[in-house]
């Protein structure tokens, strides 16, 4: 039974499939107005053969016409005559072209009739597939061989890193690169005025002058290991 409505029903209300409600087991009205009883779906086909009666009453047979086939030029062999005429240039081969001609065999192109004679028990096709080793399948053979794979390049590898290990170069320490370092000679004094030549310097940290060169002495010798533009950053162990 349908559900009961509220306001009056119109007869626009037909045409909007968003107020048509959906029904048990039936699609949705899509509110298409549709042709009478009477109307013919499909294209009309205007024509007669007349039936079986025709068909047996005479027999129409198509005329064979001959196929006229169009001859092509050979623009191969007319390129070699060219060369060998002495032309190489393209408006020489235009020209020759425009007097001489040679057409292409109608016969050619065509698949020739293999003259090979297959015996009447041939099977055409790609052969099958061989079939599964089940017995190498529940022995867990393709597992074994695999793993034993994996073995062999892990003791590969295991053999190429040991003489790279070898082959290198030995690391260097503080001690040895204190060892090969050579102080560098001073450099010049920068040029000063005369008059400043004498001045004592305004602060002095250090309490005597053998300690300031205790201090810049260390300071040299542990600047060769570390880095930076004076020797004051980590240390540089490569």
């Amino acid at each position: 039974m349908e559900e009961p409505r509220c306001g009056a029903l119109r007869e626009s209300m037909a045409s909007n499939q968003l107020l048509q409600r959906a029904e048990l087991g039936k699609v949705k009205r899509r509110c298409y107005s549709l042709p009478g009883a009477d109307f013919t779906y499909g294209q009309n086909s205007y024509l007669r053969e007349g039936g079986v009666a025709d068909a047996i009453g005479q027999w129409r047979s198509v005329e064979a016409r001959a196929h006229q086939r169009k001859l092509e030029s050979n623009f191969i062999a007319l390129n070699r005559e060219a060369v060998k005429s002495g032309l190489v240039t393209a408006a020489e081969h235009q020209a020759f072209r425009s007097t001489h001609n040679i057409w292409r065999p109608i016969n050619e192109g065509r698949v020739k009739p293999r003259s090979l004679r297959l015996p009447p028990d041939t099977t055409y096709g790609i052969s099958t597939r061989p079939s599964t080793p089940i017995y190498d399948l529940m022995e867990h053979k393709y597992q074994r061989l695999w793993l034993e794979q994996q073995q062999e390049a892990s003791e590969a590898l295991r053999i190429l890193s040991r003489e790279k290990i070898q082959q290198r170069k030995v690391q260097d320490t503080r001690t040895t690169m204190l060892r090969r370092y050579r102080p560098p000679a001073d450099p010049a004094p920068l040029w000063k005025l005369p008059r400043f030549e004498k001045v004592p310097p305004h602060l002095d940290t250090f309490p005597s002058e053998e300690a300031r060169q205790r201090a810049f002495s260390a300071h040299r010798s542990d600047a060769v290991a570390r880095q930076g533009l004076h020797g004051q950053g980590i240390y540089n162990i490569s």
